[in-house]
């Protein structure tokens, strides 16, 4: 019987999910779930709509499923987080037990608070800020069902992540969108800071590692490699090798914040996350590498081929 693997939500993290299970297997049902139909899925895909905040939505979506991937995202505000985001992992995680699936949880670091060493998966779950408390608040939640034996869960937990069709991203639309187009880059973070960034592909590979993996592999969390960390500034000159133009650049300074996020609440949700930018920002990533493999995509890829679909598209 061939197994029937459920991907929750296609965003560039589900699709790169998507495309690396179709690149390296035909041998399983690939069934695609979020409210809206995405205009374009590869042949043979299968959809169906599906409404996280619904349980009954989640389990039909669900039906079925060997396997889970919970790939959604909400939009970035800390109230909808919090009423959401616990919401949807009740839901999906109800969904997994009932049909005895495995789930695998893209999740990003926030739950850890702000640091000053590297990212390792045994650092306390944090308190701090809105929404990485509900990170650390979702993490229990599955952490307690699989602990129960309701359901076997892993979490792969990547930093921010850039790559082809990724626009909100401090390396999208306003950065290498804008470099595409003859324009300068413009940043409201720190281009000085060291920072690791995952690229979505990556991460779609690190999806389908844990897919295959054996039962003993699950009921803990797992950090994707990264391509040794630099700065954004360092990332995005790569650009003029492929454009063969100098690379501009402007920053927001990251003082400002504060301020304009009492005019402006996309800015106000980026204040609170600030801690990630006035340090270096590095994933420890060694039980991964050590157990799967640690050959992540050379910026030099990934930067070429993200402007080329800037380009072209």
């Amino acid at each position: 019987m061939r197994e029937k693997i459920v991907v929750l939500g296609y965003g560039p993290v589900g699709q790169a999910v998507v495309s690396q299970l179709f690149a390296t297997d035909h041998e399983r049902d690939v069934c695609v779930a979020q409210r809206h139909r995405p205009e374009t899925l590869p042949e043979g895909v299968l959809f169906v709509p599906c409404d996280s905040q619904i349980l009954a939505s989640v389990q039909a979506a669900c039906a079925g499923a060997a396997q889970i991937v919970l790939a959604i995202g909400f939009a970035y505000e800390r109230a909808i987080w919090a009423d959401q985001w616990p919401r949807a992992m009740a839901h999906v995680l109800r969904a997994a037990e009932e049909n005895g699936a495995r789930l695998i949880f893209v999740d990003n670091l926030y739950m850890y608070g702000p640091q000053k060493v590297p990212l390792v998966e045994t650092l306390p779950l944090s308190s701090f800020g809105a929404k990485p408390a509900v990170r650390a608040a979702i993490t229990r939640q599955w952490m307690s069902a699989h602990r129960e034996g309701k359901v076997r869960v892993a979490a792969l937990r990547a930093p921010d992540f850039y790559g082809p069709g990724v626009a909100q991203s401090h390396l999208g639309d306003m950065a290498f969108g804008a470099l595409a187009k003859g324009k300068s880059a413009m940043l409201i973070v720190d281009p000085n800071q060291k920072h690791d960034f995952a690229y979505v592909p990556d991460i779609g590979r690190g999806v389908l590692s844990l897919l295959n993996a054996p039962d003993e592999d699950f009921g803990q969390a797992w950090h994707l490699p990264c391509t040794p960390i630099q700065t954004p500034r360092e990332i995005l000159s790569l650009a003029s090798l492929y454009t063969g133009k100098p690379v501009k650049l402007s920053a927001l300074p990251m003082a400002f914040l504060p301020f304009l996020g009492l005019f402006n609440s996309m800015m106000a949700e980026m204040a609170e996350m600030r801690f990630q930018w006035d340090r270096t920002y590095q994933v420890d990533a060694t039980k991964f590498a050590k157990r799967f493999w640690n050959d992540p995509t050379p910026f030099s890829v990934g930067v070429a081929a993200t402007l080329k679909v800037y380009e072209t598209g």
